[in-house]
């Protein structure tokens, strides 16, 4: 079964997306912040990273560069799953070695075509 890793510090948003995951026939699993998602994404190897920007200690930035700079891990496609939607934001998402950025609110589709493109 494929695996995405969700990340991010609500736990509302965090059952959202899996339910989403779930109803599409999709296994997931979960971290709270940037570092538990680098360590997550070692021990779990997901076939894609859902990733909030704004969390406390290590942002989605930050926990994307370190999963880029990693050779078990730059491999897995990195979307983040923001507030932060502004044109800049895309941009820099990026830099930061992110495939893409979807705003919230999203619709389920959106999660949806992203698993198509890039899981």
């Amino acid at each position: 079964m494929r695996k995405v890793l969700i990340v991010d510090d609500s736990p509302a948003e965090l059952a959202n997306l899996r339910t989403i995951l779930t109803d599409a026939g999709w296994q997931s699993v979960t971290a709270n912040s940037g570092a538990e998602a680098v360590s997550r994404a070692l021990s779990e190897k997901p076939c894609l990273i859902l990733m909030d920007i704004v969390m406390p200690d290590m942002d989605g930035y930050e926990a994307c560069r370190s999963l880029q700079q990693n050779p078990q891990t730059k491999s897995i496609p990195v979307v983040f799953v923001s507030s932060k939607n502004q044109k800049a934001d895309h941009l820099w998402a990026k830099m930061q070695g992110a495939k893409a950025l979807i705003g919230k609110p999203y619709k389920p589709s959106e999660i949806l075509d992203t698993l198509k493109a890039y899981g």
